[in-house]
């Protein structure tokens, strides 16, 4: 049996779901609106490796909300008036230097009132899906599936950029 891990990608606003190689299922999502980085406080998405260290909201319904990570239903109020935590929580946990905040930063992978902003940055940081998406997400993936997170390619080509040189300047004769 092959391994599932998730990819997302910012510049195209979708999570893949492997298996293996192969890719099992395609979703649209919702990155943060603010771009992304790791900075505390920042409300951006978070690039690089991860896994999932928990899974929160196994058989609630899909419109339940979440508060402090505790199950509410949701009024209509709150649903026009607020950005909410839907269906179910996949919370990441980093594992680089330069993400290891991910997991006291409470960034999720998760359902959202606002369906009509997934295909387009719009979260505070998290990877907001469509609640029925990330309900069927959420049962195929367990604790501990690995996730990657690729910034845009503009970010990938300066890190690439910034290593290349890197290793110019250290091959150079002292």
């Amino acid at each position: 049996m092959a391994k599932k891990s998730i990819r997302v990608s910012i510049s195209k606003q979708q999570l893949c779901l492997k298996d293996g190689r192969a890719t099992a299922r395609t979703f649209p999502i919702s990155s943060s609106r603010f771009g992304v980085g790791s900075k505390e406080g920042s409300c951006q998405t978070p690039s690089g490796k991860f896994c999932i260290s928990e899974k929160i909201g196994a058989g609630l319904p899909y419109d339940i909300a979440f508060k402090s990570r505790q199950p509410r239903r949701a009024t209509k109020e709150m649903l026009r008036a607020q950005d909410l935590i839907m269906s179910r929580i996949l919370w990441l946990e980093g594992l680089e230097r330069s993400n290891a905040n991910t997991h006291d930063r409470y960034i999720y992978i998760h359902g959202t009132n606002h369906e009509e902003t997934i295909g387009r940055p719009d979260s505070h940081g998290c990877i907001r899906m469509k609640n029925a998406d990330v309900a069927e997400l959420f049962e195929m993936v367990e604790v501990g599936t690995p996730v990657v997170i690729i910034p845009t390619k503009r970010k990938v080509r300066a890190r690439k950029k910034a290593r290349k040189a890197l290793r110019r300047r250290s091959s150079l004769p002292k």
